[in-house]
């Protein structure tokens, strides 16, 4: 059975989408290429976490880094861009267009684990990767617990240690 990814939003956007080619065909005043040039899009995004760092990735294909506007401020982290038309070719000459073209903005909130100071972007093959590091508060790390009389018993982290002690016969 193949995997299906659920987005709640998906009927959500296709009717906004649907009413906003509805204006723009009625507007006055608005040709094609304005209403090309003016569709937005939301790039889909994969956001994982494991012990050192936070990693968001977006999907930006055709979108030069040049165009892209990455910032942080009180722990947002905000993505813009913007994908433009290309006027190469002829519009009447296209019998599809379904690539979304436009600006877009996402704004992530950071949780406060993240060292928002040191963030790295990285733009590969159309896809955005930003990594936020973690405070080294927020790092996982081992604490060496001592067993009064025995030998020292090493512990991952959260407080709960298992002692392992051998019995003595005297």
């Amino acid at each position: 059975m193949p995997i299906t990814r659920f987005d709640p939003f998906r009927d959500l956007f296709a009717l906004q989408n649907r009413m906003n080619s509805i204006f723009q065909n009625y507007s006055p005043g608005q040709g094609e290429n304005d209403a090309l040039a003016s569709a937005s899009f939301i790039p889909p995004v994969d956001i994982y976490e494991n012990e050192h760092e936070v990693v968001l990735k977006l999907e930006v294909p055709g979108i030069n880094k040049d165009d892209l506007d990455i910032r942080v401020e009180n722990n947002t982290l905000t993505v813009r861009g913007e994908r433009k038309f290309e006027k190469e070719e002829k519009e009447e000459n296209f019998h599809r267009v379904e690539r979304r073209y436009g600006s877009f903005y996402r704004s992530f909130t950071l949780p406060g684990t993240v060292d928002t100071e040191h963030l790295k972007a990285d733009y590969e093959n159309g896809v955005l990767r930003l990594r936020a590091e973690k405070r080294a508060e927020a790092k996982p790390r081992q604490i060496k617990v001592n067993v009064a009389g025995g030998k020292s018993v090493e512990s991952a982290g959260h407080g709960k240690a298992e002692k392992t002690e051998t019995a003595k016969t005297a």
